[in-house]
């Protein structure tokens, strides 16, 4: 119930600060706030699809919530640009029209199915960023797994370090709370030791991990017919999407030459665009930014809220994306977004 009740409360909050930056907007306030554009992350494009329990719902949105936030977006003035296109923009003092650019994290099939559509109905580019151990059905999504296997049961037995508990699933709170309890485990474990654990645990319910990759995430075939439309590109994303911040340095190199090289395999050049997991501040770190320049990456990209300033001409391998979330499809949200000004009504200042 607790659980329930935070997320009531930061929801309710998140929506009243885009309400209140819609308002600022609108008055030609804060202008300084959008900066020179933004980067947008998506997840799912796909129609609703409802369930009783949906803790992974701010990874998804709908189709046609897409089709509107580009046309808020238009109707604001922004340039569409590539991902890679992004350097030069910075650099380029004499255009007066903010940017945005869209990505979309996993390689999700619904990206090919649902996305590129409307992208293409906005003439959008756009840059999926693709996980090697997805794509080749040799890693699972956790979030997923415990989507499904906390769906499914009522009660559920788990050892989290210190010995076998057991929770009552019977309502949707109480599901909530143990999923948040998974989470903070694989953040705060061996994050392969732990994802380990939740895929026996869903293998000894019925559930295989790898069959629900196999049903959302595209193969290498799908991914090469996606990177074959003109507006779209793919990026890497690491084989294991793991950590990278909590990885020794060596074995984080690893995960991201060898992710560019996959999708070097894919396309027939080198990506320039690598997407870190998670993207959190105790996710990616500027090691991870060194190690991508290192690597030949030009640009890297975070999950951490914020627009894009001159000043991130210097950190173009460790940049700001705002998040299109499930749980707040408005098309005024993305505008709201967009123009900074929630980020600066938090606190959080773009570099001058």
């Amino acid at each position: 119930m607790e659980q329930a009740i935070r997320d009531r409360l930061k929801r309710a909050a998140i929506s009243g600060g885009l309400e209140t930056a819609t308002i600022l907007k609108s008055l030609g306030l804060m202008r300084d706030a959008t900066g020179l554009g933004a980067i947008f992350t998506l997840h799912h494009v796909r129609p609703p699809q409802p369930r009783r329990f949906a803790p992974n719902a701010h990874l998804e949105i709908s189709p046609e919530f897409l089709d509107r936030a580009l046309t808020r977006l238009t109707r604001d003035g922004y340039d569409f640009i590539a991902l890679d296109a992004l350097p030069e923009r910075i650099a380029n003092k004499k255009s007066n029209r903010p940017f945005a650019a869209f990505t979309l994290d996993d390689g999700n099939r619904d990206n090919l199915d649902h996305a590129l559509s409307i992208f293409a109905r906005h003439n959008t580019p756009f840059t999926v960023f693709v996980a090697q151990g997805l794509s080749e059905r040799t890693h699972s999504l956790w979030w997923e797994t415990l989507d499904e296997l906390l769906d499914r049961l009522d009660r559920l037995t788990f050892d989290f370090g210190t010995g076998l508990e057991s929770y009552d699933l019977s309502k949707t709170s109480q599901r909530r709370a143990v999923f948040a309890r998974f989470a903070a485990y694989v953040h705060g474990h061996d994050e392969t030791e732990a994802v380990g654990q939740i895929d026996e645990l869903a293998r000894q319910n019925g559930i295989e991990p790898i069959d629900l990759v196999r049903a959302a995430i595209m193969d290498r075939a799908e991914l090469k017919r996606l990177a074959a439309h003109p507006l779209a590109s793919l990026g890497a994303h690491t084989v294991s999407h793991r950590a990278l911040a909590r990885l020794p340095e060596t074995e984080a190199a690893a995960e991201m030459s060898l992710s560019a090289d996959y999708v070097t395999e894919i396309i027939g050049h080198r990506p320039t665009a690598i997407a870190y997991p998670y993207g959190t501040t105790d996710a990616v770190s500027p090691r991870e930014a060194r190690l991508a320049t290192e690597l030949g990456f030009v640009v890297g990209v975070t999950t951490r809220p914020g627009t894009i300033a001159a000043a991130n001409a210097a950190t173009a391998t460790l940049l700001p994306r705002l998040s299109l979330n499930g749980h707040y499809q408005k098309a005024r949200y993305a505008s709201a977004l967009a123009s900074g000004i929630p980020m600066r009504l938090m606190g959080r200042r773009a570099p001058a």
